[in-house]
């Protein structure tokens, strides 16, 4: 039988940084999760996140999330958070060590490559160590992104 499997509305992605890929070459991901508040879980359940800015840094031993936005949830008047305050990353100790050792010896930096749910319905930051590419690396990541989307058209007309 053929069975047709649903997506899980838990599993989704809530913000998304594309411009991250191209600024930086992307050498290993990691999955953080992520200290929120009430009233900021429920504003990324309404999809409502931008990290397109946003950077973690490694400061006395734990590594923060910075400068991510997530608007104030409108129903929860006072009890409301700050939209751009720090958020800790929840980290194991050896990934951590493994994170901040990249960062200070070989000059790498961590970026946020989105926020999504995870089956369990807990809030999730996929985290990259990447190394800011030259000018010359992004005209060559263009000329790539270009070519394919050429050949994809040549093939849709000629097969």
């Amino acid at each position: 039988m053929n069975q047709v499997r649903k997506a899980d509305p838990n599993n989704k992605t809530v913000a998304e940084n594309r411009k991250a890929r191209f600024s930086y070459e992307v050498l290993d991901t990691i999955e953080a999760g992520l200290v929120l508040t009430g009233t900021e879980v429920k504003s990324l359940r309404q999809g409502q996140a931008n990290i397109q800015d946003s950077y973690a840094s490694v400061e006395g031993g734990e590594i923060w999330l910075i400068n991510s936005y997530l608007p104030e949830y409108l129903q929860a008047n006072r009890f409301n958070h700050e939209p751009r305050r720090r958020r800790k990353l929840l980290l194991n100790k050896r990934e951590m060590a493994k994170l901040s050792q990249s960062v200070d010896r070989e000059g790498m930096t961590l970026v946020p490559l989105k926020i999504y749910f995870n089956d369990q319905g807990r809030a999730k930051l996929l985290l990259a160590v990447g190394r800011g590419k030259k000018l010359h690396d992004k005209r060559e990541t263009e000329k790539q992104r270009d070519w394919s989307r050429e050949k994809g058209r040549l093939l849709k007309e000629g097969g």
